[in-house]
């Protein structure tokens, strides 16, 4: 039997996504290792402290479908490129405030995090574009994990070595390292990212491949006609958010990325303050959880393109490890109810584990986002999910302020990863890809009836 060479470009393409996220993490979780080291050098409270992790949030939120619509506008290539740059400028630039007084350099933080999170919006929507576009369905779940799960590999590589910057050289020194990277990356993307038609290396055959298996391969150059196509950016946005699957996909990441945000930001807050850990150790701790997170979310790909390629249904492939993830990463809560530090970080690495296994949304979106608004449907599926980069650190400052403890803060985590199980099992239904020409009919025909009654 006749092999056929498919090639492997789009490997190179993942990996690049893979490390451009490794960094983008490592850049949001800058000032969670240093946030301790911060609130001494400036007297800052527990809630100013919270107010400033959130800034990313607020406007990475804001920037979402803006930045979706600049993907299907102008092109993964440029728009994600440009976003890398600026990301990288921003961190930079928060390692030069330490001179300040303390309510200039809170308020310079807080804008500096606002900069950061408008120019990494376009990341995770262009992660999604440029799987869709270089992937077919059957590796597309595999894919999405990987790329997804450079969060936790960012923990695990990052976090001890940002700990030992500020220990040996303060903590400023933590962004301006990070920052430079991050410019080194994103003069690489442009010489490695292209659309898969115009890739100078990609064979006839992985293109036909590819094509044949679903991948949306002339995305990029549609971008170009989309300028005039006449789809009406608002009317889309309205059209997605009055389907229930796409509601229950959109809070179910909500609730899943509120997981995200304790680990990206209060985690180690909690180590230093609740279980007395020294900075250092505690970034090196924080990186254990963090390996489970990662294996666990490159399996939970693994696993859902699997249970496709035996011939489940995509609804059945995606839904069981999202639901059996969400499970495990519910035994967070156990953490109250144990003094043994040991314990604690096996039972934070179950959670951990479960978080990245069931964290296939990403997948499902590439899975069902209409062919004409890929970008701008990745854009409103990541706003939801980044109303948790607000509400969690916010909603946890005030928890540990009130109480003293973070008791409350590890079940308001719990409670999250039920209520995410609760979407995917209740309102999502089944899975399948959108048709925008077929939604706007639907709303039409809905509209005209409601005239006429």
């Amino acid at each position: 039997m006749k092999v056929l060479r498919t090639g492997k470009v789009r490997y190179t393409i993942l990996a690049m996504l893979f490390a451009v996220t490794v960094i983008n993490y490592a850049d949001r979780a800058t000032m969670s290792i240093a946030g301790d080291a911060v609130q001494d050098h400036f007297g800052i409270s527990s809630v100013t402290l919270g107010y400033i992790f959130s800034a990313f949030g607020w406007s990475y939120l804001v920037a979402q479908i803006p930045g979706g619509w600049l993907l299907d506008r102008y092109g993964s290539k440029r728009v994600y490129g440009a976003g890398i740059l600026l990301w990288s400028a921003f961190t930079m630039c928060q390692g030069f405030v330490g001179g300040f007084s303390m309510g200039t350099a809170v308020g310079l933080l807080f804008l500096l995090r606002l900069l950061v999170g408008i120019s990494e919006a376009p990341s995770f929507p262009g992660n999604s574009r440029i799987v869709a576009a270089w992937f077919p369905t059957k590796e597309r779940g595999t894919a999405s994990a990987i790329f997804n799960s450079a969060q936790y590999f960012a923990t695990v590589v990052f976090s001890p070595i940002m700990g030992w910057l500020v220990v040996t050289f303060g903590w400023e020194h933590v962004f301006i390292y990070i920052g430079a990277v991050g410019i080194v990356l994103g003069l690489l993307w442009t010489k490695v990212i292209y659309s898969p038609r115009n890739h100078p290396r990609v064979t006839q055959g992985e293109l036909d491949y590819i094509e044949a298996g679903g991948a949306l391969v002339d995305m990029d150059q549609k971008s170009a006609e989309a300028k005039d196509s006449g789809v009406d950016q608002l009317r889309a946005v309205k059209l997605l958010l009055r389907n229930r699957m796409m509601l229950g996909v959109y809070f179910g990441q909500y609730f899943i990325n509120s997981i995200t945000w304790f680990f990206l930001t209060w985690f180690p807050v909690y180590l230093v303050q609740e279980r007395g850990l020294s900075i250092l150790k505690a970034g090196i701790v924080a990186s254990l959880p963090a390996i489970c997170g990662f294996i666990g979310g490159v399996l939970g790909g693994f696993l859902s393109d699997s249970l496709l390629r035996r011939g489940w249904s995509l609804t059945k492939a995606r839904k069981v490890p999202i639901v059996t993830g969400l499970l495990l990463a519910t035994v967070i809560v156990g953490c109250n109810y144990t003094d043994a530090s040991w314990l604690v970080i096996a039972l934070m690495s179950v959670s951990f584990f479960g978080k990245g296994l069931g964290a296939l949304g990403w997948a499902v979106v590439a899975d069902t986002a209409p062919k004409q608004i890929a970008g701008l449907s990745g854009g409103v599926f990541n706003t939801f999910g980044s109303l948790a980069a607000i509400t969690t650190p916010i909603v946890i400052g005030y928890l540990v302020n009130t109480t003293g403890s973070f008791e409350l803060a590890l079940a308001y985590v719990g409670a999250s990863a039920v209520a995410a199980i609760i979407c995917y099992l209740v309102i999502v239904g089944p899975i399948r890809r959108l048709d925008l020409d077929e939604m706007d009919g639907q709303d039409s025909a809905e509209a005209t009836r409601a005239t006429t009654e």
